[in-house]
């Protein structure tokens, strides 16, 4: 389990960085003049879209990858046991 943990953890972090970073440029934006922004509205909107959707992302990381595996290996252990009993 430990490629898993490994795999959501660099997963978790590498949305994070992206996330920071496209935020940083959204809150560079949006310090321009109203002219500035005005030109470029729907790439900023899209930015916003997008970092809604690295947030949707990482908060289904955070609940369906598990950090902990220890009593799903147990269940798993005990049922592929019980299979190959039989």
């Amino acid at each position: 389990m430990d490629g898993l943990e490994s795999y959501c953890e660099n997963l978790t972090v590498e949305l994070g960085v992206w996330k920071d970073k496209i935020s940083d440029v959204v809150s560079r934006i949006d310090r321009l003049s109203s002219g500035d922004k005005a030109r470029i509205g729907d790439q900023v909107n899209d930015l916003h879209i997008f970092t809604g959707e690295l947030e949707n992302r990482l908060e289904r990381l955070r609940h369906e990858c598990s950090t902990e595996w220890r009593p799903e290996q147990i269940e798993m252990k005990a049922k592929l046991t019980e299979k190959y009993i039989y």
